[in-house]
């Protein structure tokens, strides 16, 4: 290694910055290679006539920005290799889908260029989810989570005691926690998040006099599913119809035999069974926004060229108040806008 490393004695560039320099350098060119062992600080020292205090400076820099970590006993590992010179982020969602993508883009639109973010699923699997942190707790400068997981009966959990105990050996000042914060992280340094119940018992407040038109409201809820949805929309539906004295009934599909009625407005969560009431509308011929009603919940331009009515977080939103956490250091607790945008279909 001493070969690969360059000080200029008739540089202004400090010593030690020199040493973060020409190791960075190394990392970036694959002469350094991930978890290998570099020389003790009294070694390099010796080897380059520097004092300690400047070897231990750099090396200090280093550890900082978690590009070399100590081991007790063993000695100095390089611990990161990919565009160290940059600020390196985490980025863990739960499920690939539409509007988790529009969230990360237009995060990533908002950070800038100089950082280097890697995405990575964890499925709603705990295991999957401790893993990916447990390799990678020490390789990155922020963490930004979205807390979704199953149980064992595919239902969901916002978070099990294997991944809050994962989540609680990250540095809370790296820690951002995205969409969901019910049995939350204390003291992360960001939360961006949405407030399930009262988000859907509020939207539907503010479309009320439209859904007292229709005769009966469904909520499409997937009672199990592989990536499964808080219980707290569910709960949130029911309060709202309950408190409007509305007819009502929860479902976990749209069945094939289902019958529909001149009357019923469905409220959707999935957009396979979006796409197939629209689907069953069409050959029973009823009109949409007239004969039935459709509600679906999280928007797409999909949908927005269907015309079809939605409940929303506001992703840009979401997305770019991450970004702003991380670029201004600040800590911040925001829980995002959620509208009803009324379309044709309602």
């Amino acid at each position: 290694m001493f070969k690969l490393i360059n000080i200029d004695e008739n540089s202004r560039i400090p010593k030690y910055q020199q040493i973060v320099d020409s190791i960075i350098y190394n990392i970036s060119v694959g002469n350094l290679k991930m978890n290998e062992k570099i020389p003790s600080i009294n070694r390099f020292s010796e080897e380059f006539y520097l004092s300690r205090d400047t070897v231990e400076k750099a090396y200090g820099i280093l550890k900082e920005r978690n590009i070399i970590t100590s081991i007790r006993g063993k000695g100095f590992y390089i611990s990161r290799t990919k565009l160290i010179s940059k600020t390196n982020i985490l980025f863990l969602i739960n499920k690939l889908s539409n509007y988790k993508l529009r969230i990360y883009n237009h995060f990533i639109n908002k950070i800038g260029a100089n950082t280097h973010t890697d995405l990575h699923v964890y499925h709603c699997d705990e295991t999957l989810f401790s893993n990916l942190l447990e390799q990678n707790k020490s390789a990155y400068d922020y963490f930004i989570i979205m807390p979704h997981f199953k149980t064992s009966k595919l239902t969901h959990i916002t978070l099990t005691e294997k991944a809050a105990s994962v989540l609680n050996e990250i540095p809370k000042n790296k820690l951002i926690i995205l969409d969901n914060i019910k049995n939350k992280i204390n003291n992360a340094l960001g939360e961006v998040y949405q407030d399930f119940e009262n988000d859907i018992y509020e939207s539907l407040t503010e479309g009320l006099g439209k859904i007292q038109q229709y005769e009966k409201v469904f909520l499409v809820y997937p009672d199990k599913s592989v990536y499964p949805y808080p219980r707290r929309i569910l709960y949130g539906f029911r309060k709202f119809c309950v408190h409007n004295n509305l007819d009502f009934e929860i479902i976990d599909k749209i069945y094939d035999d289902f019958i529909l009625k001149s009357g019923d407005l469905f409220v959707t969560i999935e957009e396979s069974d979006l796409v197939n009431l629209v689907k069953r509308v069409r050959e029973d011929e009823f009109k949409l926004g007239y004969d039935i009603g459709i509600i679906s919940y999280n928007d797409t331009p999909l949908k927005e060229l269907l015309g079809i009515t939605v409940m929303s977080t506001n992703f840009k939103v979401m997305g770019e108040t991450v970004a702003d956490i991380i670029l201004n250091t600040k800590k911040q607790s925001l829980k995002v806008p959620f509208n009803l945008i009324i379309r044709d279909s309602l």
